[in-house]
């Protein structure tokens, strides 16, 4: 009878995984952090990504085209729409200058709209070396309580217009800007396959930190290892410490201005953002063990080359001048668990209101 109420069990058991697993399965429970159901965590939907238009490609491309413009000086005509003008400038309430009011050699993009209405506008028409007054009146809603609504009167002089050269989009062009495209055509379809490879990069990136949030509110540490939070800690202090002594202060001084606390009200939040460092890589190291993730020699130069990609380093040579190898190791290594987290996640589809979803 023993036998064979085992052998049922058994098989309840193998039905069961066929769902969700026999208990257990979708749980890791070591000394140091209890891990609950990442197999198949549910997350909200991410949206899909995007396609890429032919009007995408252009406006990236045109983009391009204007980071690469040149300035060209203009000394045989007044001022116009869109130019770049150097200016000194008075401004004056009651014949009485006034804080904020004046500055030299001041750099301005006509049609900006960064000064009040009628200033820009009221620099076309003149030349280079012209002085004139200028008579506005600052919005009632101003930023300023003093100045809102009140008449102004601003003396302006235009040292200098520059107007900016957009370079024409041709072969030439593009062997400037590209490695792999000869012409316009290829640079086109290189631009587009870019477009598509960030687009699928910042859906598995949402992707991934929506699983890897989801996992980790689901994960509790047991015990928090003392040294481990301690040396994050005080790495992290002495940062502020350093940047303090840098601008000639004192760190409770520092940490007062600079971050609107008390030193002991930093420090804690330093702790928790120490034991939130602590639990990923708990976590990490907890679902690595269990499904055989492992950082091959291969997959870390993988991971190397991308990640010098995300955080702006020449290449992987620089990352590893920049960070200790263990560090890098750690986030290669939780880079993988979260692409697997991914992959065996169930995104639920959202719902528009509570009517829809019943």
């Amino acid at each position: 009878m023993k036998k064979k109420l085992t052998a049922v069990l058994a098989l309840v058991c193998a039905g069961s995984m066929a769902l969700a697993g026999c208990a257990g399965s979708n749980r890791i429970d070591t000394d140091a952090v209890t891990v609950e159901g990442y197999k198949g965590i549910e997350v909200p939907e991410v949206e899909k990504a995007a396609k890429v238009t032919d009007k995408d490609v252009e406006s990236t491309i045109q983009s391009t085209l204007e980071s690469k413009a040149t300035q060209k000086e203009i000394t045989d005509r007044a001022v116009e729409n869109g130019d770049t003008v150097n200016i000194d400038f008075v401004g004056k309430i009651d014949g009485e200058a006034f804080d904020g009011g004046s500055a030299e050699d001041y750099p301005l993009t006509i049609g900006s709209g960064v000064f009040i209405e009628g200033f820009e506008e009221s620099v076309i028409g003149h030349n280079v070396g012209e002085t004139y007054d200028w008579n506005g009146k600052f919005p009632d809603n101003y930023g300023n309580a003093e100045q809102a609504g009140k008449d102004v009167v601003f003396t302006i002089t235009v040292n200098k217009i520059t107007q900016d050269e957009v370079p024409e989009l041709n072969n030439k062009f593009v062997k400037s800007v590209s490695k792999k495209s000869k012409t316009v055509k290829e640079y086109k379809q290189e631009v587009k396959k870019q477009l598509l490879e960030d687009a699928d990069t910042a859906y598995n990136d949402n992707l991934s930190s929506a699983v890897w949030e989801a996992v980790l509110d689901k994960s509790k540490v047991k015990k928090y290892p003392k040294k481990d939070v301690k040396e994050i800690e005080d790495n992290l202090i002495q940062q502020y410490k350093d940047a303090a002594e840098y601008y000639g202060m004192e760190y409770e001084a520092f940490i007062q201005e600079q971050m609107g606390a008390s030193v002991e009200d930093f420090e804690n939040q330093v702790n928790k953002a120490a034991k939130a460092s602590v639990k990923q890589s708990l976590v990490t190291k907890a679902i690595a063990d269990k499904e055989n993730i492992k950082l091959t020699a291969d997959e870390y130069k993988k991971q190397l080359k991308q990640m010098a990609e995300n955080y702006g380093y020449e290449d992987a040579k620089a990352l590893k001048e920049a960070a200790p190898e263990e560090d890098l190791k750690e986030m290669a290594l939780n880079n993988l668990v979260k692409d697997w987290l991914a992959k065996n996640c169930v995104q639920v589809a959202k719902t528009e209101s509570k009517d829809t979803e019943e």
